[in-house]
Order: structure tokens, then C-alpha cells, then sequence
């Protein structure tokens, strides 16, 4: 898998470990993770280029793609394989 996946994301959320379960579930081998939780200037960033303040948000290429439930969306809808470049 050749798509480049960052993830803003905390310690201790289920959710974001949800998502990264899903996309290793796809084939995605690599996750930039940037815990907003050890780093406040990583949370204003996020906050930044996504307008939300939850976490996870994730970005596929560059691309974003949101929190998990948006993420699982995409798969429901069979766009992730796609983002991801299978």
C-alpha cells in the first residue's frame, strides 16, 4: 500500500484505535500518528486544517478524511480501498 496515512490521536481513545485498526485491516502498513495529547501545538494544528476539535482525524494522502465514523463510512461505501490506492 502505497498511500501515505496521518492520524491525529490520543493515548487513550477507542475510537482512534478503531481506525487504525480498520485501515490496517485494508493494508495500510504505516500510520503517521500525532498524539495531540503530548504535543497542544499538534491539537491547535489539527484544529487548524480540519475545523474539529475530536480526535481521530485522519488524512489519506494528504486528503481529509475525518473521524472514524467518516472513515467507516468511506469502507461501507467502498471508497477506502480506493483512497488508499488498492
Amino acid at each position: 500500500m502505497t498511500a501515505q496515512v496521518r492520524m491525529y490521536s490520543t493515548g487513550v481513545c477507542g475510537y482512534c484505535r478503531r481506525a487504525e485498526a480498520l485501515l490496517k485491516a485494508r493494508g495500510v502498513e504505516n500510520i503517521e500518528t500525532l498524539r495531540v495529547d503530548l504535543d497542544p501545538g499538534l491539537l491547535d494544528q489539527m484544529i487548524t486544517l480540519t475545523g474539529r476539535r475530536t480526535v481521530p482525524q485522519v488524512f489519506i494522502n494528504e486528503k481529509h478524511v475525518g473521524g472514524y465514523d467518516d472513515l467507516a463510512a468511506i469502507d461501507r461505501d467502498g471508497g477506502l480501498k480506493a483512497l488508499l490506492g488498492a
